[in-house]
């Protein structure tokens, strides 16, 4: 079968053995695959990814061997082909499905685009496990679908805020990560929410999936605005506004960045008593002043992936319209054309998710 493989920084587009599916595993054509962030770094820095995932007490990706070829893709729907010995076959051949991209190989759990065995969504097949597959509903297209993942990382950045209390939302950074948080945000009814970006395109988009407030950093800090927003910016403030029982929301901040210095940065800038959940990947060393956070009180939240229950409320949201996913994708390759994808993803105004249809000639 037809796959691009990564190996030394390389794409290629190139024949990879067939599968066949073992006990708990099905068999599946690939019908979409969204390209990742991560896809990204890990072209030219899978090495670094794996020790820090090794570093970090293994999990998923810990057997990875980086000098091996690599089929990447993780963002996927798919269409049933076939089941392994002993399967319960739920769904029928042609059935259109999603899953989370894990699958529990002979070695341990494994993750689906970041393993030597278990090929990714870049391939024209995949396996996956059976006891995983959410069946797509009617009138949902191939490429909504596939925006489940990436839209799921969302969702978990926001199930772990603190928005039971009186709150405001500011996201840092809208690309593909920043973008599924607002999204997500507004699918819970959620308000108000500003968002900061940079790029004027990636703004737009904010404001597509429900941004209430937009800023350009590079015109006003993103900090300034708190105050329309009904955040008061100092604990003195804040007193004094419980005092004449006024509500005082707490500022709740979604880092999508993932660079050096920005976690000093908003530390400095917010408010006091803010709420910093963590969802950008940041892989290289940071610096911050722990004084800082202590002073303002500040609570840091690191977030990552996304539970199953998040997975298929994530599918159920988009099947039902509370998000529309559509004007993220911004174009689509054939197995050919992903190394060209990848270098226009590089490009944050002209493209914000570009998905790989193997079946593009």
């Amino acid at each position: 079968m037809r796959a691009v493989v990564a190996q030394g920084g390389r794409l290629t587009c190139e024949e990879i053995p067939d599968l066949e599916p073992k006990a708990g595993e099905v068999l599946v054509r690939t019908l979409v695959c969204g390209i990742c962030g991560s896809d990204l770094h890990a072209l030219h820095h899978l090495d670094h990814m794996v020790e820090l995932t090794r570093r970090a007490g293994g999990g998923v990706g810990g057997g990875l061997d980086p000098a091996q070829g690599v089929v990447f893709g993780h963002e996927f729907s798919a269409e049933v082909l076939d089941y392994g010995p002993g399967s319960e076959r739920r769904f029928k051949p042609g059935t259109r499905v999603v899953s989370m991209p894990v699958i529990a190989g002979p070695a341990g759990m494994a993750a689906i685009g970041y393993s030597n065995t278990y090929p990714g969504g870049f391939a024209e097949r995949m396996l996956l496990t059976e006891a995983m597959l959410l069946e797509v509903p009617n009138g949902l297209s191939d490429r909504q679908a596939a925006m489940t993942e990436p839209f799921a990382v969302g969702a978990h950045a926001v199930a772990r805020a603190a928005l039971d209390e009186p709150s405001a939302a500011l996201v840092i950074g809208c690309g593909p990560v920043g973008l599924a948080v607002i999204a997500s945000l507004k699918a819970r009814g959620y308000g108000p929410v500003a968002a900061a970006d940079f790029s004027p395109a990636r703004r737009r988009m904010a404001e597509r999936l429900g941004a209430d407030v937009v800023i350009d950093p590079a015109a006003q800090s993103p900090h300034t605005r708190w105050a329309e927003m009904g955040v008061h910016m100092t604990g003195l403030e804040q007193t004094f506004a419980r005092m004449a029982g006024q509500t005082v929301k707490r500022a709740i901040i979604f880092e999508c960045v993932g660079v050096p210095g920005m976690l000093q940065k908003l530390m400095e800038a917010c408010p006091n008593g803010s709420q910093i959940i963590v969802a950008g990947v940041c892989m290289q060393p940071d610096t911050i002043e722990p004084f800082m956070a202590i002073t303002k009180q500040i609570d840091f939240r690191f977030v990552l992936g996304y539970t199953p229950e998040e997975f298929a409320q994530t599918l159920s949201d988009i099947a039902e319209g509370r998000i529309d996913v559509a004007p993220v994708i911004t174009d689509a390759v054939g197995l050919p054309g992903v190394a060209a994808a990848f270098e226009a993803l590089g490009d944050p105004e002209s493209q914000v998710k570009i998905v790989v249809e193997p079946g593009l000639a």
